[in-house]
């Protein structure tokens, strides 16, 4: 069974690999978070100009990287050679350590290639990202190590079609906000994993009864993005499968005292 499907499982995942020590969605950050031991990975695709899944998680450069414009815009090659850790700061801006590295944006396929091992939550981040996701999935034989998430329901339809693991979207979640609080348990859902926030807004979410919602049906909860290891280990407590953070570590060591 696929790990981040596990119940019984209580996973740490590194959110866009070691955010919060390196330039969060390349292959330094990725590898980082490997080294220290997380569970899986977890990612966000867009699509590049010659239509090659990348991952970055804004529609734009301008945030993470040194160079700007939409991703949209710039082709595979174009998208390797810019240079994604040039923004990162570890202390608000007096340091800069990863930039001129050669650390650029990713393809999806290069992360594929260099976690063989490890499962991946990849998130969706455009519908017209499915299909070429998908395609790169099934031509690689890598379906069934990944569980496939969106806040989109249109993303994630592709991949239910085919057979793939996929996450709760926000359309999937919000009819079933009442029977949870109410302990309801359906029949039938359509994802195999929640992926969920704490809070919606400022709102806080019924985090444990969706947890033995899902626990009802086999499956498992994971809650991003979690970054205090108190936090993390009350939602372990709490039925929650999967902690998604920034800092792994934290969280890793965390686990490790679990009681």
């Amino acid at each position: 069974m696929l790990s981040l499907l596990d119940p019984s499982r209580q996973l740490v995942i590194g959110h866009r690999g070691n955010r919060a020590h390196a330039p969060e969605d390349t292959l330094e950050s990725f590898a980082q978070a490997v080294a220290l031991g997380v569970d899986a990975l977890e990612c966000d695709v867009h699509l590049s100009r010659d239509g090659v899944p990348v991952v970055i998680h804004d529609p734009s450069l301008d945030r993470t990287t040194a160079a700007s414009g939409a991703v949209r815009q710039w082709t595979r090659a174009e998208l390797a050679g810019v240079d994604a850790g040039a923004r990162f700061s570890p202390d608000g801006g007096k340091r800069f350590p990863y930039r001129g590295r050669g650390i650029g944006v990713p393809a999806l396929e290069d992360v594929l290639d260099a976690f063989r091992d490890l499962p991946l939550i990849i998130e969706i981040k455009v519908a017209e990202a499915s299909a070429p996701v998908l395609a790169l999935l099934e031509r690689r034989g890598d379906s069934g190590r990944v569980l496939i998430g969106s806040f989109l329901e249109s993303a994630l339809r592709p991949f239910r079609a085919a057979g793939l693991a996929v996450g709760s979207s926000v359309d999937a979640m919000k009819p079933l906000y009442l029977p949870a609080l109410l302990g309801a348990r359906p029949a039938v859902l359509p994802f195999q994993a929640m992926i969920i926030p704490r809070r919606h807004g400022v709102l806080p979410l019924p985090v444990t009864r969706f947890a033995r919602m899902m626990a009802a049906r086999g499956g498992p909860t994971h809650v991003w993005t979690v970054n205090d290891p108190a936090e993390a280990q009350a939602l372990w407590r709490r039925g929650v499968n999967g902690i998604l953070s920034d800092n792994p570590a934290a969280i890793l060591a965390a686990r490790r005292s679990l009681r």
